[in-house]
């Protein structure tokens, strides 16, 4: 294990929720891997979800990406509990192949979303929790969930991320900058091993 390297999964919502709010999204996002590779070396998936499901980047050294609109274009519906359960299969496998040397020290996933579940069909609730504790036992992978239009300490526990993990945004455009913020926070601290889930409830700041 490589306790130098980091990788960062990000799970970004595309569905038309996140409508008008594109240029905020890859703006932010840019800047989050910009400022997360000054903490040193940090490996990069992004997945990109709707009704569909598309790798864009898959554990690549994060200092080679910039995000553009051509890439991030907001369409469909949102099957959240889908792409979750694929991404973490399809990062857990791809790992899994890696020499000790090449695996991260740590794993950590983000989950961003502008809506609630409503298309999936693979997975559901129960699924996604029991993979979701199975990488944070075995792995100490670490999960955080941000999004809007719902019941977050609702759903956090049904997903199985700690309360301390997830938070509101707001859906404009200060929202998506203060949302970017918080994660890079967050994952910054994580990084440091710095975080401590007592210290602070994050599920109580509505950005």
């Amino acid at each position: 294990m490589n306790k130098n390297l980091t990788e960062l999964v990000f799970l970004l919502d595309r569905s038309g929720s996140m409508t008008g709010l594109e240029a905020d999204i890859i703006g932010g996002f840019n800047s989050f891997i910009q400022r997360q590779c000054s903490l040193g070396k940090t490996n990069l998936t992004t997945i990109l979800f709707d009704s569909k499901y598309e790798i864009l980047h898959n554990g690549v050294d994060a200092g080679t990406v910039t995000l553009t609109e051509k890439d991030f274009f907001t369409r469909s519906t949102t099957a959240l509990l889908d792409a979750i359960g694929r991404a973490i299969l399809d990062v857990n496998f791809r790992l899994s192949q890696l020499d000790k040397e090449n695996y991260p020290g740590k794993v950590i996933f983000i989950i961003t979303t502008n809506d609630q579940e409503n298309y999936s069909t693979e997975y559901t609730y129960e699924k996604i929790k029991h993979l979701i504790d199975r990488q944070k036992e075995l792995y100490n992978w670490k999960f955080i969930f941000t999004g809007t239009n719902m019941d977050l300490i609702k759903e956090s526990q049904k997903l199985g991320i700690h309360p301390s993990m997830s938070f509101i945004f707001q859906a404009s455009s200060k929202g998506i900058k203060q949302m970017y913020q918080k994660i890079d926070h967050i994952v910054s601290e994580l990084r440091l091993d710095q975080f401590r889930s007592d210290k602070d409830d994050l599920s109580m700041h509505n950005l």
